[in-house]
């Protein structure tokens, strides 16, 4: 029917331009009787007066037409302008969710948020910390456009969401961001990271969720091999066809194919170890695999021989081989040896008994292998507690020394938790906590305790908790300000101040009565931050106070500092982010009890 009606117009216009045609002839040049011409009449017709009325109306007919032509060619670059304009926008949470706003870098200068960044990881980031960066960097929002490329901004992205080891929010991200291109560095940083772990499954799934075609050549590689192990051979020699028409070349590669194919049954013995794909494939490909890590062993390459049962026993290392030694102690800080198993192998040193006896001496003796597995075995052996913290301590410092300090890590925290705080030597007793703090309760386990005697305590904290109106909040507010003004004991202190400015930034009123009843002092506020604020740079401000947190728990922060935190957020209209902050300081919690 809709190609009937295609063809009725596309006829009717030919009709329309026949008679169109037809009445143009009819008025320039009527058919007449040649037989019957007359003479004065064609002199009339043809005359200059007539032939330029003719030029006059084809003149304006031509002005009108180009003057048409070019409205719709301006109109038409116009439209090709608009969408050719792509729109950047990357994330995976809603602006309106954390009350961020899609354009929060849009005003930002690039080198700004590469400086501030470069800053910030050098910090040890507490959870808070973590959180809001969390926030916002994975916040959908338009890219900033002054001195910074798409692709580096991308890349921030990307590199904190790797930071995070977050695999399910990596793959929701890649999930609602489908565009290879940009997310190749994701992709196979997933891919990697599940095949070193003996997840093979898992790192083919990576692909099924991807919608885009692939073009890069390790990705292709590694999809290729995933359809051979799910048993897509037919699909697997098409695609593998197709890179070798665009010109691919692999030759390490095309051998370890023909193998999987069973084109060639003949075991190729070569291994590498360039990329943990290839290392995958020399491993399944010969059934005489063997490997022997060393210290320039990439650390993903440890994690697949520990994650595959591949490494050596401890029984059979050779104690003798203190390089090989070193490179299991870094393997075990970067937490792809087990701990358990290199404190094992310190069991199988053999020392005498005089270097046992005076391990604090003789370990200095030694090199720094030997030296940790003697303070080692003097930990063991020692009943008494004050020795073993100081034996405890020294060997916590030699591998602080290599920069290997996460080997002695769960160990370490297992040996302090057996002794007795009250037997801590005081110059021990920070140590101690260091590495015996236990992890925070959470809140699930707290309740919130309401004190209407202290402002920032009371029930005006369910305003932030709960939907309740902004004329019920306003009562509460004034009448409990209006007790705090008779009592000429109560002083208001930072946290009363910030949940009342909090309160006000979003329209909740005080009466003048009770305006005097502190004043409020920005002088804590960093100028830099303000100027952020009053030019609309969210993004950038944002950032700075996760520099300013830095290491910090929001909980042990000071009044002062807090207080300027959240007169950021709330003059920024971030309500959704200050108000976790607001109930994580102001409320006091106690333990529930069933």
């Amino acid at each position: 029917m809709k190609i009937l009606k295609l063809l009725s117009k596309k006829n009717l216009s030919i009709i329309l331009g026949f008679f169109f045609l037809f009445t143009l002839k009819g008025y320039s040049t009527e058919p007449v009787d040649i037989w019957n011409v007359d003479i004065k009449k064609i002199t009339t017709e043809n005359s200059p007066k007539e032939e330029n009325t003719e030029n006059e109306i084809i003149s304006k007919s031509s002005i009108y037409e180009m003057q048409s032509e070019k409205k719709n060619e301006f109109e038409i670059q116009e439209e090709e302008t608009f969408f050719s304009k792509k729109i950047e926008i990357a994330g995976l949470y809603d602006p309106a969710e954390n009350g961020l706003t899609i354009d929060m870098w849009s005003n930002t200068n690039g080198k700004q948020i590469l400086k501030l960044l470069n800053k910030i990881k050098e910090i040890k980031l507490s959870n808070d910390a973590k959180e809001i960066l969390n926030i916002l960097l994975l916040t959908n929002s338009y890219f900033p456009q002054q001195d910074i490329s798409n692709e580096q901004f991308l890349k921030l992205k990307l590199d904190w969401l790797i930071s995070t080891g977050d695999f399910q929010l990596m793959e929701n991200y890649l999930i609602k961001n489908q565009n290879l291109n940009r997310n190749e560095q994701l992709i196979i940083f997933m891919v990697n990271e599940y095949l070193s772990r003996a997840e093979l499954e898992k790192s083919c799934e990576v692909f099924s969720k991807i919608k885009e075609v692939i073009n890069n050549n390790y990705l292709s590689k590694f999809n290729i091999y995933c359809l051979i192990n799910t048993g897509r051979r037919e699909e697997a020699q098409l695609q593998f066809d197709i890179k070798k028409e665009l010109g691919f070349k692999d030759d390490f590669f095309e051998r370890k194919f023909n193998y999987l194919m069973k084109y060639n049954e003949q075991i190729d013995p070569d291994i590498s170890d360039k990329t943990i794909l290839d290392f995958h494939l020399s491993h399944i490909t010969n059934d005489e695999f063997k490997f022997e890590p060393n210290e320039t062993t990439s650390k993903i390459i440890w994690r697949y021989l520990s994650s595959s049962n591949l490494l050596e026993g401890i029984e059979n290392i050779d104690l003798e081989d203190q390089n090989k030694i070193f490179s299991i102690e870094k393997a075990a800080h970067e937490r792809n040896y087990s701990e358990k198993e290199l404190f094992d192998l310190y069991k199988r040193f053999q020392f005498n008994i005089n270097q046992l006896l005076t391990v604090k001496q003789s370990y200095k003796l030694l090199s720094n292998v030997e030296a940790r597995a003697l303070v080692y075995q003097g930990i063991l052996i020692t009943n008494e507690n004050v020795a073993k913290i100081e034996l405890t301590k020294i060997l916590k410092d030699l591998f602080v020394k290599d920069g290997i300090q996460d080997a002695f890590k769960d160990e370490l925290s297992k040996i302090l938790k057996e002794i007795d705080i009250y037997e801590v030597p005081s110059n021990y007793t920070n140590f101690y906590y260091e590495f015996t703090s236990k992890e925070k309760e959470e809140e699930s386990l707290t309740k919130i305790k309401i004190n209407n005697k202290i402002i920032h305590q009371s029930k005006l904290l369910n305003y932030f908790t709960k939907d309740i109106k902004k004329e019920n909040i306003e009562k509460d507010l004034n009448d409990l300000l209006k007790k705090i003004k008779k009592n000429k004991k109560y002083y208001i202190s930072t946290k009363d101040i910030i949940l009342i400015e909090s309160l006000k930034s979003d329209g909740v009123q005080i009466l003048k009565n009770y305006e005097d009843l502190y004043e409020v002092d920005n002088s804590n506020m960093p100028n830099d931050i303000q100027l952020l604020i009053d030019n609309g740079e969210s993004g950038l401000a944002l950032l700075r106070l996760v520099e300013i947190i830095g290491q910090d728990e929001i909980e042990t922060i000071g009044p002062e500092t807090l207080y300027f935190i959240i007169s950021t957020l709330n003059q920024l209209d971030i309500d959704p982010l200050r108000n976790k902050i607001l109930l994580k300081v102001l409320p006091l919690k106690v333990k529930k009890y069933n």
